[in-house]
Order: structure tokens, then sequence, then C-alpha cells
């Protein structure tokens, strides 16, 4: 009998740990419960290595450390940023729509906020359309470096488009280049040892962002370096969805065609991008790098206006949360979200029912075929209220819909590594280019429309049809989804 009160007591421990932790997420709360419920013990041993915040922990608080208050050599600080578009000399009168300016000034001041840096209009920016335009633009890219070429990625794979990365890296370095890579530890875990001591051996520095197996003993498996960062020469930069991979130009059986989107950005922009990747760079390496040339003076490169908002779990404030939802509730005629994960935060859900019940021509385009089932069903457990509420819902058929792209009206964009689902938004490293040229924004819309068009809509009534059995996956995915 005592032993029952010993069992008891300890459950109970658990139960009160994780409520007392969790409890301003109520949904992750629930999630770890229901572990909790079926597995007692494992369940609390799981919690206790892959749950704790990771914003707890000292020693990631490095990226609250803002790289550009130390004390830069000469012609080693960034220049030539320009003052962001709201201020005075750029502020223009809306005719009879104080009201529309005023909400522009929100989202404009929302974004200077959260951003790294300010928004600058000394850039080209050229818009990718899959792996096939991205790769060749990134390698010749890469080709031409002169001083340095930093790269910062979540997925490399050691297959032959890895290959093909590895040697040019390599050739780089023998060249006199600095190359510097960061690849994430839990998704590159499959790339062997024997490919990072070829590319070390090479010349190439390079760095997992925690491995696997330290990830878990240090309880920080959950938070994973999500960001696509490639720096060339500080002037020239991409970001975006893309991984390295042959999956990537659709060498995958099951997915087949691979739809993605990456930016090519040369201007001011890039010393944002520059000042976020040696950031990371000094946590995982522990060397500040410095000297000539890491933010060269630039010439006028275009006049196309961008910004980069980064999000990660040691941020006080979830940025590209905040930027999806600045975003969404400004709108005022369009929003086309494309992503191929969808478990959006309560906020962002409510965002975009009231969008579309206020008469707004709301999309949604999200994959058919996926590389997770259970993402799949968690997400369409939210397709019927938002349908209900006048929201469009597409599902891409062509292949696997991987971009990740948020279009409001006709003036702003943004383009990035973060999914809309809770992992992007709260656990991991992320980071987003927003676009405010009409003329790219135009490009983005071209490629969605081609999207639309691969795409088949789902109808209430029909969607309403579906089974029973599917309906408890639903709800089982989407009760577990905060742990995705």
């Amino acid at each position: 009998m005592l032993w029952l009160v010993i069992v008891l007591l300890i459950f109970i421990f658990q139960i009160l740990t994780i409520l007392l932790i969790e409890y301003r997420k109520p949904a992750k709360t629930l999630a770890w419960l229901f572990i909790l419920f079926v597995f007692p013990i494992i369940g609390f041993v799981m919690y206790y290595f892959l749950a704790t915040e990771y914003s707890r922990r000292q020693k990631v608080r490095r990226h609250e450390f803002n790289y550009d208050s130390l004390q830069h050599p000469a012609g080693n600080k960034p220049t030539s940023i320009v003052l962001p578009s709201n201020s005075k000399d750029h502020e223009h009168v809306l005719e009879s729509k104080q009201d529309v300016l005023s909400m522009k000034n929100r989202l404009d001041e929302l974004l200077d906020q959260i951003s790294d840096g300010p928004r600058s209009t000394n850039n080209e920016i050229r818009v990718l359309t899959d792996a096939d335009e991205a790769y060749p633009a990134m390698l010749e890219a890469m080709e031409g470096a002169k001083r340095h070429i930093h790269f910062e990625i979540y997925t490399f794979r050691g297959d032959t488009i890895g290959l093909t990365f590895l040697e040019l890296l390599i050739r780089k370095a023998k060249q006199g280049v600095q190359v510097r890579c960061i690849f994430d530890g839990v998704g590159s875990y499959q790339l062997e040892q024997r490919f990072l001591d070829q590319l070390r051996q090479g010349g190439v520095e390079v760095y997992l962002f925690l491995r696997p197996l330290i990830a878990f003993f240090d309880k920080r498996m959950n938070y994973r370096n999500h960001r696509r960062i490639l720096v060339i020469d500080g002037y020239k930069g991409y970001v975006g969805g893309l991984n390295i991979g042959a999956e990537y130009m659709g060498a995958d059986p099951k997915l087949g065609f691979w739809r993605d989107t990456h930016l090519e950005l040369v201007g001011t922009v890039v010393h944002t991008l520059q000042s976020i990747f040696l950031k990371e760079w000094m946590f995982v390496s522990g060397k500040h790098v410095t000297g000539v040339g890491l933010y060269p003076d630039l010439q006028t490169y275009g006049n196309k206006s961008a910004q980069i908002i980064s999000s990660g779990p040691d941020t006080k404030q979830h940025n590209i949360l905040q930027l999806y939802f600045g975003a969404i509730t400004n709108a005022q005629q369009k929003i086309i979200l494309i992503t191929p994960y969808f478990i959006p935060d309560p906020s962002l859900r409510m965002a975009l029912k009231t969008a579309a019940i206020s008469g707004l021509d709301v999309k949604v385009v999200y994959p058919f075929k996926s590389d997770s089932p259970a993402v799949n069903y968690a997400s369409s457990s939210y397709f019927e209220e938002l349908m209900e509420a006048g929201v469009h819902i597409y599902e891409y058929q062509k292949g696997f819909m991987h971009a990740k792209i948020l279009i409001i009206d006709d003036n702003f964009a943004t383009v990035g590594s973060a999914n809309v689902d809770l992992r992007s938004f709260y656990s991991n490293f992320e980071l987003n280019a927003v676009l405010f040229d009409k003329k790219t924004i135009r490009r983005l819309e071209a490629d969605c429309a081609i999207d639309l068009r691969n795409s088949t809509e789902l109808k209430l009534e029909v969607f309403r049809s579906r089974s029973r059995w599917h309906r408890t996956k639903e709800i089982a995915a989407r009760l577990l989804s905060p742990l995705f």
C-alpha cells in the first residue's frame, strides 16, 4: 500500500512540475500532460531532456549580445545604412486616408523594434524560384568570392548536390578565401564525420550548432538553428527556405518536385545578415572575427527596400510571430500565405479569420504531399474553422510545397526560413527578409499564381464529410502538435 502512495506522490509531483513551468503555454502543457498520462515515467524523462526553456540557460543568452557593439577595426564597421523608410524624409501622405497611414506607421514602428537592422533602400533583390534557380546562383556567387564565404544552413546533405558545394568551398579555401560554415547538428545529423573532416582538411572552418547527442543531454535538442544564410564578401547574400540536398532537385521518390523560394540580396541589407552570422560564429567557435572587408562600403546597387528579422527562443519577444501578426492585421485587401507546415498560433488563427470575415481575400497554400503525415493531420484540424470564416485553403498538388511566403496587399512580403507553426515561432532560430519593393512582390505573386494553378481548393461541404477516423487522427495530432 505504501508503494502506491509513493507512486501517486511521484506522479503528482510530475504533474505539478509541468503545470508550474508551462502555465503560460496551455497547449504545450496539455500535450505534455497527455504524454505523461500515457507514459508516466518515460514522459517525464522526455520532458526533462527536451522541454526545458532554452532562454533560461545562461550560455545561450549570447544571442542578446550585440555584435555591432564591439570595437570594429577601421574598415570593418557596418556602413551606408539607410534610415528607416518611416522617418520624416520618407513619409508619404495618403489622400484622405489617415487611418490607413496610421496603421502603416504602426507596422513600420513594429518592424523597427523587432528587426536586426534598420530598413535600407540601397539594394537589388532577385527572387529565385526552386533549387534549379537558387543553387546555380549561389554556386556562381561563391565562385566569385574574393575575401570570404559565410554559410549557415539547417540541413547539409552528403549527396551529389552536397558534394558539389563541398568541392567549391574547398577550392575557394585553397585560393585564400576565408570560408566559414555552420551546420545545425540536428538538421544535418546524417552528415558523416568524413565529410566534415574533408572540409576541414581542405581549409574550410566548419562547426555544428549543437550536436544531437550533446543537445539531448544538454536539454536543447528541441531548439534548432533553422536559419539559411549565405554571405559573399559582405555585399551579396542569400536567404530563404532551401537547404542543400538532392531532394530539393526532385530526387525524393515520395515527394517528387520540390517547390521552394530563395532570395538573392545585393546591397546594404547584407550587412545585417553578416552581423547575424558573426554572432552565430562567435557562439559555435568562440572566435571574434575582425578584419577589413566584413562590412564593405557599398556603392549604389539599387533602390529596393528590405529589412531582416530574426527570431529565436533566447529573445524576449517572438519576433517573427509578431511580424506575421502585425502584417496580417494591417492588411487592407489581400493576404497570401504559403507554408509547408501549418500549425498557427491562436493569435494568427484569429487574425486570419478576422481578415476573411472583414471581406479581405485570404488564401493559404499548403502541400497535399508532406514529409510529415502527423503535421498534415494537425494542420487540417484548423481548416474547417478557417473556411467557415471565409479563408480559402489550397492544397498544392504538383509536389512538395516547401516555400515560406507571406504577401500582404501589393506593398509587403516576407520570405525566409520560418514556417507557420509553433516550432518556428517559439523554438527554432529563424530568419526572414521583409520586402517592400512592388516589382519584387509582383514577381512573388506571379509565382504564387502558378502555385494556385497547381493546387486544388478545399470545399467546406466536402471537407466536412471526412471520416470519423480522419477527425480522430486530427484531434490526436493537434493535441501533440506543440511537441512537433
